[in-house]
């Protein structure tokens, strides 16, 4: 029995070690040092740059999809025979209005009616 948890133990470590030796590797060939290793696995992820804001199906094939990169929204049409960029450089969408509220005494339309 304690030959399997020993054994077990040593595979477990040996696993370990190979996914580190691997990061490790990784952050080499990419031209950062130990420390940027070690920094970039327990450091702050940086903020995300590109998103996808929204996405809409135009038929079988080709899609709409609105793409945001550094708070300017692009609009793409993919799918086709080639992918188009339809308009860029949108800016931010405008704030909302808030519907007027309603006075003091007033009933709202939906509100229901208790007999």
């Amino acid at each position: 029995m304690w030959d399997m948890l020993y054994y077990l133990a040593i595979v477990l470590f040996l696993a370990v070690a190979m996914i580190g030796g691997a990061f490790a590797v990784r952050t080499y060939l990419g031209g950062g040092g130990p420390m940027q290793a070690v920094s970039s696995l327990f450091g702050p992820k940086p903020d995300r740059r590109l998103s996808v804001v929204e996405q809409f199906n135009l038929d079988n094939r080709r899609r709409l999809i609105l793409i945001r990169r550094d708070d300017v929204e692009h609009l793409i049409m993919t799918g086709g025979p080639v992918d188009i960029i339809v308009e860029t450089g949108i800016g931010p969408a405008a704030p909302q209005t808030k519907p007027e509220a309603l006075p003091g005494n007033a009933v709202s339309p939906r509100a229901s009616l208790r007999t």
